[in-house]
């Protein structure tokens, strides 16, 4: 399949994934999904906090996240913005057994003082994002200026590795996911598309093993390690396919690779 890297503008490759993408960007999608954790608000502040914590927990099985983040909603009052202004030192130590996979109630606890930060002093994600991108012009420039922001005030050392550095080569899975579900606006129900500042055509795909194993079988990757390079890769390929609206084909690789173990 990997001959098929040459012709990436192929019409059945994107006639391929074009009924792929379409086949799964539906609400139905969201049943099954993290992002259905953001779905259960209509404040944009609720729905940029809830999603920036799902994304940052969207590793392992899916169940089991949508699981965890239920409960952290549970211990915001299921109020994040109001929880994340608010909170004081007390009341984040509520948090100190939460638990997923590696990252555990110390990194929780900073990722609430550091949104606390953000939204006090930065005029929140939305903000700070979009501000960074207007200045910077790149998504990857952005990410990292986003990090040190992030980690601007005293942090355990060991979160770091919650927030991925681009700049040493992180694939930035989960943070463009939450790019994706904050920027693109196509109205079918999945993705919010609540910051108009940051055009879809220069974000970047959410790579993962999944995705990166379809996109490598069908020719829109050669690159083996999952890494930023990869990411840049698979991503030109698909802006060949749709410069406008490129990871719109997150939805066909990751349900090729999910749900079609193609």
């Amino acid at each position: 399949m990997s001959s098929l890297q040459p012709d990436v503008n192929q019409p059945d490759l994107k006639d391929f994934l074009d009924e792929k993408f379409d086949k799964y960007n539906r609400p139905e999608f969201i049943e099954s999904d993290p992002v259905q954790i953001p779905h259960l608000f209509s404040d944009p502040n609720d729905i940029e906090i809830s999603a920036f914590l799902a994304a940052t927990i969207a590793w392992g099985q899916r169940p089991t996240i949508i699981k965890n983040m239920a409960r952290l909603m549970s211990l915001m009052d299921n109020a994040p913005h109001d929880f994340v202004v608010n909170c004081s030192r007390h009341e984040r130590e509520r948090f100190r057994f939460f638990v997923h996979r590696t990252f555990n109630g110390t990194d929780c606890i900073f990722f609430l003082e550091s949104l606390q930060n953000i939204y006090k002093n930065h005029g929140g994600l939305g903000e700070l994002f979009q501000g960074i991108y207007l200045y910077k012009k790149e998504i990857k420039e952005t990410l990292s200026g986003i990090r040190k922001t992030f980690f601007e005030i005293d942090h355990p050392k060991r979160t770091e590795k919650h927030f991925a550095d681009v700049l040493k080569g992180a694939s930035a899975k989960r943070l463009n996911m939450f790019l994706r579900w904050m920027v693109r606006n196509d109205k079918r129900g999945v993705d919010f598309g609540l910051w108009n500042k940051i055009p879809a055509s220069a974000l970047y795909l959410p790579l993962d093993v999944h995705s990166g194993n379809v996109a490598r079988k069908l020719g829109l990757l050669k690159r083996k390690q999952n890494d930023w390079q990869a990411v840049e890769e698979v991503t030109s390929n698909l802006r060949i396919l749709d410069a406008n609206d490129p990871v719109k084909y997150d939805f066909a690789l990751f349900g090729l690779g999910i749900f079609e173990k193609f």
